[in-house]
């Protein structure tokens, strides 16, 4: 099984904040992880006030809406560290594969958890 980093840093060196998002929104924070995935959080978006859309890349896109800010920065810092346990189910590039029942698993019940 892969062991995942605990640790984000800015998607393309922070370049991407303060423009316009994927939902309409600027961008207030977004960061990737080495291990295959992204997450996002915009304000002003056209449908809320808040959003944040998650990437694990080739699995799963996966977008929330808050009313407000506070409970959006929770949930996006509790997502972050929800995310490092699906992506230490992911193979490396040099892996086998895994069974991807149990990636799938890790996504519904990432998407159930955060709906």
């Amino acid at each position: 099984m892969n062991v995942a980093s605990p640790y984000w840093y800015p998607f393309e060196r922070g370049d991407t904040r303060g423009i316009t998002g994927v939902e309409g929104g600027i961008v207030v924070e977004d960061e990737q992880h080495d291990d295959g995935a992204r997450i996002m959080l915009e304000r002003g978006c056209l449908r809320a006030p808040f959003a944040i859309t998650v990437t694990v890349y080739g699995w799963m896109v996966h977008t929330r809406f808050f009313a407000d800010e506070a409970t959006a920065k929770q949930a996006y810092d509790d997502m972050k560290t929800a995310l490092v346990e699906v992506l230490r189910l992911l193979p490396k590039e040099d892996e086998d594969p895994v069974l991807t029942e149990d990636i799938d698993e890790a996504v519904e019940s990432f998407q159930a958890r955060f709906p």
